[in-house]
């Protein structure tokens, strides 16, 4: 049996979407909680000048999309929600907001509106977009099944998070430094997967929330080295807030790039915590074949630098990595240290 294969977008990639497409197609992104879909949206919105009005699908009953009937002669007529069909005929984008989440009563009320882009008998104003957001039945996020005609009702795109676009955005919007080196320096720590239990976990949203509660502290002149760990430990993932606080001790925004260390060992950190994080990457960078542009004199030249001990923790478990990168001079005397021959 074979799985499902799934093409993914990063944000940028998605907002472009949305601006050529949502005029005419209904659009609904998909991702882990937390990665910027709903600030995507916004920022399409406002780059074609559009008014955005959501709602959001976990809050509204039927009757908040199909309308309130009232009796006209000898017949109902339906009454749209303001939100959705103002008095003011001219285009907005439309945000459903939390679409997987919905009941199916509700999904079923949004299929003339994702398709027709009408409320019963009323067309929304021509150049309207519809946009939808989500999160995934994986995510644990209280999703609900979509129903086929639904799907077969929308463009979706899936969402990835990417990194180069979340540090230059991050950047411009005054996210911390020391949460800028830290996230260059693991980059993996930017999106956690969703863990089984209800605690923090490491997303876009969670650092840069982060980020805004450690000035917030630091503003009111409370920031310290515990309030630093709560903080951390209560909006992203332990091991990374854990390591996080180390660092952030440490001026993490201070030190020299993994490739400089490797090519320059003089740089390494003196301090033996910031050393141990240093090597730490270099291994996970060595086993995501991210080396590779290092020549075999740059890899002996490290491995040699190197106390005894961050060698070894190096050379476990990457030995093969190491000597495809050079390293078999340093893995012979390595061997030689640990057996006295």
């Amino acid at each position: 049996m074979t799985s499902r294969m799934i093409e993914t977008v990063t944000l940028g990639e998605a907002q472009a979407l949305i601006e050529c497409l949502a005029h005419e197609q209904s659009v609904l992104l998909l991702s882990a909680p937390g990665i910027g879909k709903s600030d995507t949206i916004v920022k399409a919105a406002e780059a074609a000048g559009l008014p955005c009005r959501s709602l959001l699908g976990t809050q509204i009953a039927p009757e908040d999309v199909s309308g309130i009937p009232r009796i006209v002669g000898e017949r109902s007529v339906f009454c749209p929600p303001r939100i959705l069909l103002p008095e003011n005929p001219e285009p907005f984008c439309l945000f459903l907001d939390e679409l997987p989440a919905c009941s199916p009563d509700i999904q079923k009320a949004f299929y003339s509106l994702l398709l027709e882009r009408r409320l019963g008998e009323h067309p929304l104003p021509k150049g309207t977009w519809v946009v939808a957001a989500g999160n995934r039945a994986e995510d644990r996020a209280l999703v609900r099944s979509l129903s086929s005609a639904l799907v077969n009702r929308v463009i979706i795109l899936n969402v990835r998070v990417d990194n180069n676009e979340w540090l230059l955005w991050a950047k411009a919007n005054g996210v911390r430094s020391e949460i800028l080196a830290f996230i260059n320096f693991i980059p993996e720590a930017l999106m956690r997967p969703v863990p089984t239990n209800p605690v923090p976990f490491s997303t876009p949203r969670a650092w840069a929330s982060l980020s805004r509660a450690l000035d917030l502290a630091e503003q009111a002149g409370v920031l310290n080295r515990q309030t630093r760990r709560a903080l951390a430990f209560g909006r992203v993932s332990a091991e990374d807030a854990a390591i996080f606080c180390a660092m952030a001790e440490e001026q993490i925004n201070q030190f020299p790039s993994v490739l400089t260390c490797i090519k320059q060992p003089s740089t390494m950190p003196s301090d033996s915590t910031a050393r141990w994080f240093v090597i730490h990457r270099v291994r996970v960078m060595l086993a995501a074949g991210q080396l590779t542009e290092l020549t075999s004199d740059e890899v002996n030249a490290f491995l040699r630098y190197v106390p005894q001990e961050f060698r070894f923790a190096l050379l476990v478990d990457l030995v093969v990595e190491w000597g495809r990168l050079g390293a078999d001079a340093v893995l012979l005397e390595a061997l030689r240290e640990v057996t006295g021959l």
